[in-house]
């Protein structure tokens, strides 16, 4: 029998998932240039469709059917052959619809490959895009669900990731590392964020929606997914405060989008541990957050690495270091698990070792993809096109009325 409850909450925890694409347009749509903000805003939102599509047809099959203990799974489930609108997730003991875990994660799948487009904008052909949006989710994305999510590699071995440290964030953060190397720098660096309102409703919207994306990992509804919740909202604060704090110490003036991207900051390090850690853990987890990832920052603009809203700095710096820091704070005494905290130094290694090789994976699998890609299609946009502004270029838009001028 359904648990209407627990059936309730997935139905919503997969409803702020959703929601988190959208704010992901606002959010990268405000710090694009003017010239930019529908050409960014679509290729998010293209996600929803093309994502869901591939998801149905092979996506799910590939992540949660056959293929145990190995890298990806097989075909059985394609266009969800087999699984009645009915059936139980989890089996007669389970709580909920298994449509309703396909949806779930279906979301996840929705905003990953999107959050990378951050780091190219203005730079990349949207017909490269939609070829670059299935292929990545095929080679790197759905071997990851697999493997840590599916009953694969990585599960076998014991490596743990609560709601996508290793999965979702390490490999589209270090993927988006590796588009700004293949593609270069934008002509135009100095462009400013053409509206900060929309950067904050953005946030709202994925701070709001994260909720789900964390809680909701949980897969039920018990101690454990509210921990989950607040752990999710501590440690975003912190690392909101941290960063702002750090950057008015800096630029003597405290700045309102750095108070925003260290939030995201501890969002994306605390998802990996959310259900794994103290809440102790989860203000310790947010202050780390909030200062290695704004030194990861003004580390790639030292280098001069064009990573234009920072993909890199905060995505995959922050399910990078948030995977090693469940290593060691996980307690035994919420999800049966201890980390290095409590002795357990060989789970710390198998985090830590995990996360490596799927940063290392996807940046290498991404620019390779990329010189494939570019054999197909132009990757990068012309220097006409770049300078005119992808929404007027490439789409025909223009996302303000400004009598004629861009």
């Amino acid at each position: 029998m359904f648990d209407t409850g627990t059936t309730t909450f997935m139905i919503l925890a997969t409803s702020l998932v959703m929601l988190m694409t959208p704010g992901l347009a606002f959010f990268y749509g405000g710090l694009a240039g003017k010239r930019n903000i529908l050409g960014i805003m679509i290729q998010t939102f293209v996600s929803l469709g093309i994502t869901t599509i591939l998801w149905i047809a092979i996506g799910y099959s590939l992540c949660f059917s056959g293929g145990e203990g190995g890298i990806i799974g097989n075909f059985d489930l394609a266009f969800l052959k087999g699984v009645a609108f009915n059936d139980i997730y989890g089996g007669p003991e389970g709580e909920f619809p298994t449509l309703i875990f396909v949806a779930y994660q279906m979301m996840f799948a929705i905003i990953t490959p999107a959050l990378i487009t951050g780091a190219f904008i203005n730079r990349v052909s949207f017909k490269a895009y939609l070829i670059f949006l299935v292929a990545w989710q095929i080679f790197v994305y759905y071997p990851f669900v697999h493997m840590v999510w599916g009953g694969g590699l990585l599960a076998e071995w014991g490596v743990l990731d609560f709601a996508g440290g290793i999965v979702v964030h390490a490999t589209a953060g270090f993927a988006a590392l590796a588009s700004v190397f293949y593609v270069g720098k934008r002509r135009d660096r100095e462009s400013r964020p053409n509206s900060i309102p929309l950067v904050a409703i953005g946030t709202a919207l994925l701070w709001f929606g994260w909720y789900g994306f964390n809680a909701g990992s949980e897969l039920s509804v018990n101690a454990n997914t509210t921990l989950a919740f607040l752990n999710t909202d501590v440690a975003a604060s912190f690392a909101a405060i941290t960063w702002l704090i750090i950057e008015w110490s800096r630029e003597r003036k405290p700045k309102f989008v750095g108070l925003l991207t260290g939030a995201v900051a501890g969002l994306a390090t605390i998802t990996p541990a959310a259900g794994f850690v103290p809440l102790w853990a989860a203000m310790v987890i947010g202050i780390i957050a909030g200062a290695v990832c704004y030194i990861a920052v003004q580390f790639k603009n030292k280098l001069g690495w064009d990573d234009a809203l920072d993909v890199w700095g905060v995505h995959g710096v922050g399910g990078f270091i948030g995977t090693i820091m469940l290593g060691i704070f996980a307690s035994s005494a919420i999800h049966g698990q201890a980390g290095a905290i409590e002795g357990d130094w060989g789970f710390f290694w198998k985090e830590t070792i995990s996360v490596f090789v799927a940063a290392i994976y996807a940046f290498l699998f991404t620019y390779l993809m990329l010189i494939i890609i570019n054999l197909i299609t132009p990757v990068k946009v012309d220097e006409i096109s770049e300078e005119t502004g992808l929404d007027e270029a490439l789409h025909g838009e223009r996302a303000y009325d400004s009598d004629g001028a861009l």
